[in-house]
């Protein structure tokens, strides 16, 4: 009985529900399934994202703020949706379903973008010299965000679940298969890379160059492919229970707390209740006491304990207000890092419109503007395996640390984003004189495209600093029982970031604009100046950079057993959603 049980995997189940057992599910094989999801999400998400302003301004006559706005808001959608699939996950589907159903959603949404970018009556007439260019009507308009929003839809969903699926592949308490896991990470980091990178050069030329509407019919035969291999895996793999969802956790503690506002917490903290067991138990604190009456005992709780149990909307014990303090002292530095994703999403934006008035030409070929973005993930990429392999081996024996804290990596990034910003306003200062010297109305600029690659190498490489840093640091201060709800947590800053992004593009488009002018966001950006609006980014961002030491010198570290360093970022972001780390 006992070599039985050895074969069994404590916290998993099979596709039938019985105990999953070791020698015939999960591991290496049918984690890799997974990974074939994960590289259609990348390149449909990012071959649309970097390379869509070149269509609504190109194709559908859209004007460039309107343009930036519409893929931010795009991007914004998808990532805030990860809050809805990690619900959905957690609490009614589980893992496999929710990849499952969201994949084949992201496959009818880059279906219907590849049909909608196809047919003629989908678009506005192209534009002649003698005449002026017509703008694609409400229908057409509302058939493209129809396209954009089922994708995004297909997206959220995936993110929230796809990677901790994988992580469920494997016990973390057999050393054998921790080894494997180890392989599996660093595997899943690089076709995350490859996706990508393959999306912003391979895809966005297939747009540009041959036809735009075979590149959205390649990502979703990809994702149709993937799924279906997906799913050939379903009696392989091993499923792991979910506890709930912690987002009705929080919201238990919050109205326990209000219902109880009038009362004081009693001074003997042993007489708030605790129903935990004793290894997971969190010790009480003092701060955010607020929070603390939800775990107050009145006579009719104690009732209701004695009789069905404690209800969880009117008692919650010491350990699940502790866990929601903890998330809510996440709040101050979730907030100052929003403000990095917003000059992010700049790069696919403006960025991408700066290229494609810029002599883009290397030899006989003619880079697509949106393959600029490349320098920004070698950037990224460069800069995780110089840190990794000099960076961290350097601070080892200085400091003897293992690398730069979380707080210090987003602080690094950060600083660096505020720096990129600053470049690309001197970049765009330059552009802006060339085209007035040889007319505004110049197609193609005799200035090099490759004066943008500092504002791509500098927010890249902050990007690897910020984004390994808020994953360590929503990892690890986080509780083990809320490692999906910080996943959610950390993808919103990127989710607001874009939103933020929209707002601040509105408002300086309607407050820029004199009677008759152009403003700074002009419909042609030869004629506005973008330079202006990098600046007010950048010296927003500066700003925000003084706020985050602020917040970060206030906060106070909770103890924790791992961190998640930059060259194991792939292996974070199962951690987390797995609940380990």
């Amino acid at each position: 009985m006992e070599g039985k049980m050895s074969w069994t995997v404590a916290d998993a189940v099979d596709y039938k529900g019985f105990p999953a057992d070791r020698s015939k599910t999960g591991g290496w094989m049918p984690a890799s399934l997974v990974l074939g999801i994960e590289i259609c999400e990348r390149l449909s998400t990012m071959g649309i994202a970097v390379n869509l302003v070149t269509y609504l301004g190109g194709t559908m006559h859209v004007p460039s703020a309107e343009s930036a706005n519409i893929v931010t808001d795009f991007m914004g959608t998808s990532f805030l949706l990860c809050l809805l699939g990690g619900f959905l996950a957690d609490s009614f589907l589980g893992r496999f379903k929710t990849i499952a159903i969201f994949a084949f959603l992201q496959m009818l949404g880059t279906a219907a973008l590849a049909i909608t970018t196809k047919l003629p009556q989908l678009q506005p007439p192209p534009c002649h010299p003698t005449t002026t260019c017509k703008r694609a009507n409400e229908l057409q308009m509302g058939i493209l965000y129809a396209s954009l929003y089922i994708i995004a839809f297909g997206t959220g969903g995936l993110k929230s679940s796809v990677s901790g699926f994988g992580t469920d592949q494997f016990d973390e308490k057999n050393e054998n298969e921790k080894a494997k896991m180890a392989y599996f990470f660093n595997r899943f980091f690089f076709f995350i890379s490859i996706g990508t990178l393959t999306a912003v050069t391979v895809l966005v030329y297939i747009q540009d160059e041959v036809n735009r509407s075979l590149a959205y019919g390649i990502c979703s035969v990809s994702m149709l492919v993937a799924v279906l291999v997906f799913l050939s895996g379903r009696k392989k793999y091993r499923y792991k229970k979910s506890s709930g969802s912690p987002i009705v956790f929080i919201l238990q503690v919050i109205f326990a707390a209000i219902r109880k506002r009038k009362m004081e917490v009693p001074s003997n903290i042993g007489l708030l209740f605790e129903d935990s067991a004793e290894g997971s138990k969190i010790h009480h604190t003092d701060h955010f006491s607020l929070l603390d009456k939800a775990a107050i005992v009145t006579k009719e709780d104690a009732e209701t304990i004695s009789s069905y149990g404690p209800n969880p909307w009117k008692l919650c014990s010491v350990t699940r207000v502790e866990e929601v303090k903890m998330m809510t002292g996440l709040i101050p530095i979730w907030a100052t890092t929003i403000i990095f994703w917003t000059v992010y999403a700049q790069m696919i934006t403006f960025s991408v419109e700066q290229a494609s008035t810029m002599e883009r030409s290397l030899g006989n070929f003619q880079i697509p503007a949106g393959s600029l973005t490349v320098f920004f993930v070698a950037a990224i990429l460069i800069t995780l395996g110089v840190y990794d392999r000099l960076v961290m081996p350097f601070w080892k024996k200085w400091k003897g640390k293992p690398g730069f804290t979380n707080l210090q990596r987003i602080a690094i990034g950060l600083a660096l984003s505020t720096t990129g910003m600053a470049a690309a306003a001197l970049v765009e200062l330059k552009r802006l004189s060339v085209a007035k010297s040889v007319g505004r109305t110049t197609t193609t600029l005799p200035i090099t495209v490759f004066l943008l690659i500092p504002q791509f190498f500098l927010v890249g490489s902050g990007e690897a600093f910020i984004y390994t840093g808020q994953l360590d640091f929503f990892i690890t201060q986080s509780p083990k029982g809320m490692k999906t709800m910080s996943t959610g947590l950390f993808l919103t800053t990127l989710s607001l970031g874009f939103f933020l992004s929209s707002l601040l593009v509105s408002i300086v488009k309607k407050v820029t604009v004199p009677n008759g002018g152009h403003g700074w966001l002009a419909d042609n950006i030869n004629y506005g100046r973008l330079d202006c609006f990098y600046w007010l980014l950048a010296a927003l961002s500066l700003v925000n950079f003084g706020l985050y030491l602020v917040c970060a010198v206030w906060y106070r570290p909770r103890e924790h057993k791992a961190t998640v360093e930059m060259g194991s970022v792939g292996k974070g972001s199962f951690d987390e959603e797995n609940g380990t780390g």
